[in-house]
């Protein structure tokens, strides 16, 4: 299968989640006084590497602008460096439930695909996650399709960027089926990294990869898309 070909399933995937969402979507309180507790999980992009403080990351990013809608909410941020979708399961998941949130957030991918983690396995992974966090908490879950690592300064010149490349796709595919299973929100984060990383180096940080400060703001600016429309409006 053609990268084109996989990345036309993963959005036909996307467009599914709308379709076969329920009639009553999960959705955060209508309250604005309501007391809201955020929790992130992921990998080194939630921990903040690449920025240059902790109000800079996205995550905290995506905090404020959660705050201004709801005074009261609080952030847990559970995202480790290196971390793949197996150690989400192994070490962040049960944290996340035991804190009863109302809003998760969950970006991971990148460390399975560099790990030759197989898209079959990501999927299981993932399926996993998604299943515990649907069923054992009440929390609007949003997830990000991964951006596309083989436009990144890292990868872009390597001779193993199609293969990266190709298995972005897939994931994302992979990813995108998955959230439709468990109707959660998804955010594209792939066809936007595609269009502006080649042009906007800022968004990139200097180890080449990981997101800058122009790049962390980005991202909670598209996140904020998938929160925004789980909103309950009075």
């Amino acid at each position: 299968m053609t990268t084109r070909a996989v990345v036309l399933l993963a959005a036909a995937a996307v467009a599914g989640c709308t379709w076969l969402a329920p009639e009553r979507p999960r959705a955060l309180p209508g309250d604005r006084g309501a007391e809201l507790t955020y929790v992130a999980l992921g990998d080194s992009t939630v921990e903040g590497i690449g920025a240059t403080s902790p109000e800079a990351i996205y995550v905290h990013r995506l905090w404020e602008r959660l705050r201004a809608v709801y005074p009261r909410a609080r952030l847990v941020n559970l995202g480790v460096a290196g971390a793949t979708s197996a150690d989400v399961i192994a070490a962040q998941l049960r944290r996340a439930i035991d804190l009863r949130p109302h809003l998760v957030t969950l970006s991971i991918g990148p460390n399975d695909v560099t790990g030759r983690v197989t898209a079959e396995q990501y999927a299981r992974n993932i399926d996993t996650i998604l299943r515990a966090l649907v069923r054992e908490t009440d929390a609007v879950v949003v997830v990000n399709l991964l951006p596309d690592l083989a436009v990144t300064p890292r990868f872009r010149a390597a001779a193993e960027r199609d293969a990266v490349g190709r298995q972005t796709a897939l994931f994302n595919e992979a990813l995108a089926r998955t959230c439709r299973a468990h109707r959660v929100e998804v955010v594209d984060l792939y066809a936007p990294s595609r269009a502006e990383v080649p042009s906007r180096p800022e968004l990139v940080a200097a180890d080449g990869y990981h997101p800058s400060d122009a790049g962390h703001a980005r991202w909670a600016e598209l996140m904020w898309t998938g929160v925004d429309a789980r909103i309950r409006r009075r």
